[in-house]
C-alpha cells in the first residue's frame, strides 16, 4: 500500500535528488525544489570521482604548520579572500580546535562508516537507469613528490588503521598506469575499486528523470521561508504556499540561509573550488589522477581532461579568481606536456563544516525536517548513501550504522 506521507525536498543536486529516490522506494509522494534546473551547480562541476576510500580527514594536527605557507604559495592548494576574512574568523577557530589527533581519527572513522557504503548504495540507483558508459570503473591514483613523505607516511598509517583497501605504487608501476604523466612524482597509492563519472551532469540528469518519472514532482522556485503549521513544514515563495509532512533541506553550500531560520547555529561555511576542461585531451589518461602536494586532480571525462581542485575561502559572493584559474593551468601543464589552451572557467561551492563531518539527520528543533548537507569534497560520492540513510530514517528503519556523529545537535555543546 502506497504511504500517503508527502515530503518536500530543497535543493536539486546529487543529495536533493538521491534523497528522492531513496524516499520514493519508501512509497512517499516527493516534491523537489529549487531555484535553478538540476544539475548547474557543484554536481555539475565536481571532479567526478566516487571516491570510498577518502576517509582522511583535512583536520590535521599535521598540517596546521603548514597553512600559513600554503597562503603564501601561489600555485598552492589553500587560498583565503582577504575581504571574507572576518567571517571566516569563527569558523576557523572551530576547524582548529578539531585539528587534534582524537578529533581527527573521530572524523576519519565517521567517513569511513559512510564511505564504505557509498558505492553499493550508489548502485541501487544505477540499476534503475541506463548509464550508457558514463560510470567508469578503472579506479582512482593518487601521486605526490618527494616533500612531505611524513604527511604521506602519516596517510598510510590512517589507512591501516582504519582497514582502507590500496595499493603503493612505485615509479615504474606509475608509468605503466599513467605513460603520458610527466615525471614529477615520488611514489603514490592507488584504489583500485574506485570509480569516475565522464559526465556528471548527464548521471545526475538520467537519476532525475528516474525520480519524474516514478511520479516526483519538480518545481523551480526560490524557497526563502519555512513556516509551520501544527508541526507541519510550510514553504513559501513570493506568491505559492506548500505543505508537507516531511521536508529535507539539502541545498548544499545555501542550507545555513534555511537552518538559521531554524533557529540552529551550524556553522556551515564554504570551500570555493575551481575546474577547467583541456577539450578533446580525455585520450592522455585513463583514470583520475590526484596530485596530493598541490590538491589538484584531473579526471578524463566527455568534456575533455577535468582540471579541478584548490580550497578558497571567500563565501558565496565574491567572484571567480583569476589567480585560482592560472594555478590550475600552472599545475596541470606541469603534470602533463603539450595541453591546449584551456576552456570552461568554472566556480562551484563545497558546503564544510569545520569537523569535516556532514550533518546527515533531523533538525534539533524541528522533529518533522530534516538534513542532508555539509559533505564538502565528497558530496558526489555521498550523495546515494546519504540519500539511504535519510529514507531510513523518515521509514523509523534501523540502519545498524551509529548516526549521532552526523548530527547536527553536535554544534550546540
Amino acid at each position: 500500500m502506497k504511504n500517503k506521507l508527502k515530503i518536500g525536498i530543497l535543493g536539486a543536486g546529487i543529495q536533493g535528488v538521491c534523497n528522492a529516490l531513496f524516499l520514493q522506494k519508501k512509497g512517499y509522494e516527493i516534491t523537489l525544489f529549487d531555484r535553478g534546473d538540476p544539475g548547474n551547480s557543484a554536481s555539475y562541476g565536481n571532479a567526478g570521482h566516487f571516491s570510498p576510500y577518502a576517509a582522511i580527514p583535512v583536520n590535521r594536527p599535521d598540517l596546521i604548520s603548514d597553512i600559513p605557507a600554503m597562503l603564501l604559495n601561489s600555485t598552492g592548494p589553500l587560498a583565503l579572500k582577504w575581504n571574507y576574512v572576518p567571517k571566516m574568523i569563527p569558523w576557523f577557530v572551530r576547524f582548529l580546535k578539531n585539528c587534534t589527533s582524537i578529533k581527527m581519527m573521530h572524523t576519519a572513522k565517521y567517513m569511513h562508516q559512510i564511505l564504505d557504503l557509498s558505492l553499493s548504495a550508489y548502485d541501487e540507483l544505477f540499476d534503475e537507469i541506463n548509464l550508457d558508459g558514463l560510470v567508469i570503473s578503472k579506479g582512482m591514483l593518487y601521486l605526490w613528490d618527494d616533500k612531505n613523505l611524513k604527511s604521506r607516511d602519516f596517510e598510510k598509517k590512517i589507512r591501516d588503521e582504519l582497514g582502507i583497501k590500496y595499493q603503493n605504487v612505485n615509479k615504474k608501476e606509475i608509468h605503466d598506469l599513467e605513460p603520458n604523466l610527466k615525471p614529477f612524482y615520488h611514489e603514490g597509492v592507488f584504489y583500485e575499486y574506485a570509480r569516475h563519472a565522464r559526465n556528471p551532469k548527464k548521471i545526475l540528469i538520467k537519476l532525475f528523470e528516474k525520480f519524474l518519472s516514478k511520479g516526483g514532482k519538480f518545481i523551480k522556485l526560490d524557497i526563502k521561508d519555512i513556516n509551520f503549521d501544527e508541526e507541519k513544514p510550510v514553504l513559501r515563495s513570493e506568491a505559492q504556499r506548500f505543505t508537507f509532512d516531511k521536508l529535507v533541506i539539502a541545498c548544499g553550500a545555501f542550507s545555513k540561509k534555511l537552518t538559521d531560520q531554524l533557529h540552529e547555529n551550524i556553522p556551515l561555511d564554504t570551500e570555493r573550488g575551481y575546474h577547467i576542461h583541456y577539450k578533446g585531451y580525455d585520450n592522455l589518461l585513463s583514470r583520475p589522477i590526484v596530485y596530493l602536494n598541490k590538491a589538484i586532480a584531473i579526471t578524463p571525462m566527455e568534456q575533455g581532461l577535468r582540471v579541478v581542485g584548490t580550497v578558497e575561502f571567500g563565501g558565496l559572493k565574491n567572484p571567480l579568481s583569476k589567480s585560482r584559474i592560472k594555478n590550475l593551468i600552472i599545475n596541470a601543464k606541469n603534470i602533463l606536456d603539450n595541453l591546449p589552451d584551456h576552456e570552461d572557467e568554472w566556480l562551484g561551492f563545497r558546503p564544510t563544516l569545520p569537523d569535516y563531518l556532514p550533518v546527515i539527520g533531523p533538525s534539533k528543533n524541528y522533529k518533522n525536517v530534516y538534513y542532508s548537507f555539509g559533505h564538502h569534497h565528497l558530496g558526489w560520492t555521498l550523495g546515494a548513501i546519504s540519500g539511504k540513510i535519510i529514507s531510513k530514517m523518515i521509514s523509523n528503519e534501523s540502519t545498524n550504522l551509529n548516526l549521532e556523529p552526523y548530527s547536527s545537535q553536535r554544534f550546540s555543546t
